[in-house]
């Protein structure tokens, strides 16, 4: 996986990264050690003895009593500004624009905590693919040479082989499908690893899971899922965020929850003629 810094992360480069090259990037120095110890003090006070909640990919049918290592926190902008913070960092938003288009969303923001002995997940590939396993369902002749998601996923804890680091194949993203047995995913995977306050950005295409972490620690990530305008979010963010935050959202907020893009619309009831012209 390439590296970069927040002084050496040039979107141009990333993005012919995760079009052409490998799929993914790791990029440090973007968030303080306070942010990261904030965002997990919250992940932690809503995961612990909590009831499982949706996740998806589970992993084996053996590990299915297992399941309650594997933990989710959604609607992580209803809980602490520092999610806000961290989802619209100016680097991610260079980055994202020439990756997306300069009006890109964001479908999901949420937390993923697997606990020691957490089996991990299937290889797959991320929302609106996730379901290629089923082709039919998808328009013909879809491929990835645009991409529809970008994924972002904030170390909150030392990803490292032990621990479950999320497990990749380099160049799978280029070709569009679901990873199959024959493909063989872990015995050519490689790794994102890095510690508390990298950011691993890869495009959700790449053939992907998280691993099993065999390791004594949590291995715990906020995962963020960004996509073109026009693509229907995994998440109805603004119907779970308060009145008061949707009228204090930050211009790159409302892009963000998509308040800036006005369809599906009611065209007959349009204001002002603002129907005109649209064919």
């Amino acid at each position: 996986m390439k590296r970069f810094t927040a002084e050496t992360a040039n979107p141009a480069d990333i993005v012919q990264e995760l079009l052409h090259g490998g799929g993914a990037v790791g990029i440090s120095g973007l968030f303080s050690p306070a942010e990261i110890a904030e965002a997990r003090a919250v992940v932690m006070a809503h995961s612990d003895n909590a009831a499982a909640k949706v996740t998806h990919f589970q992993g084996a049918a053996e590990d299915a009593g297992k399941l309650d290592l594997q933990r989710r926190v959604w609607n992580l902008l209803a809980k602490g500004d520092v999610f806000s913070t961290m989802a619209t960092h100016p680097v991610l938003m260079d980055i994202l624009r020439a990756f997306l288009g300069t009006e890109f969303i964001m479908g999901s923001i949420a937390a993923n905590r697997i606990l020691p002995g957490g089996p991990g997940q299937e290889p797959h590939v991320d929302y609106p693919y996730w379901d290629f396993h089923k082709p039919d369902t998808h328009p013909v002749g879809l491929n990835a040479s645009f991409p529809m998601n970008a994924q972002v996923s904030i170390l909150l804890d030392p990803f490292t082989e032990e621990s479950g680091a999320t497990g990749y194949v380099p160049g799978s993203q280029r070709e569009l499908r679901y990873p199959a047995p024959k493909d063989e995913f872990h015995k050519r995977c490689e790794r994102m690893t890095g510690q508390p306050g990298d950011v691993a950005l890869f495009y959700g295409a790449t053939w992907h899971c998280a691993m099993p972490n065999n390791a004594d620690h949590d291995r715990s990530a906020i995962l963020i899922q960004y996509l073109p305008k026009w693509v229907k979010p995994m998440e109805e963010m603004p119907a779970a965020l308060p009145q008061e935050f949707l009228d204090h959202a930050s211009p790159d907020m409302r892009q963000l929850l998509g308040l800036n893009f006005p369809y599906p619309e009611v065209l007959d009831a349009a204001r002002g003629g603002n129907a005109e012209g649209r064919t």
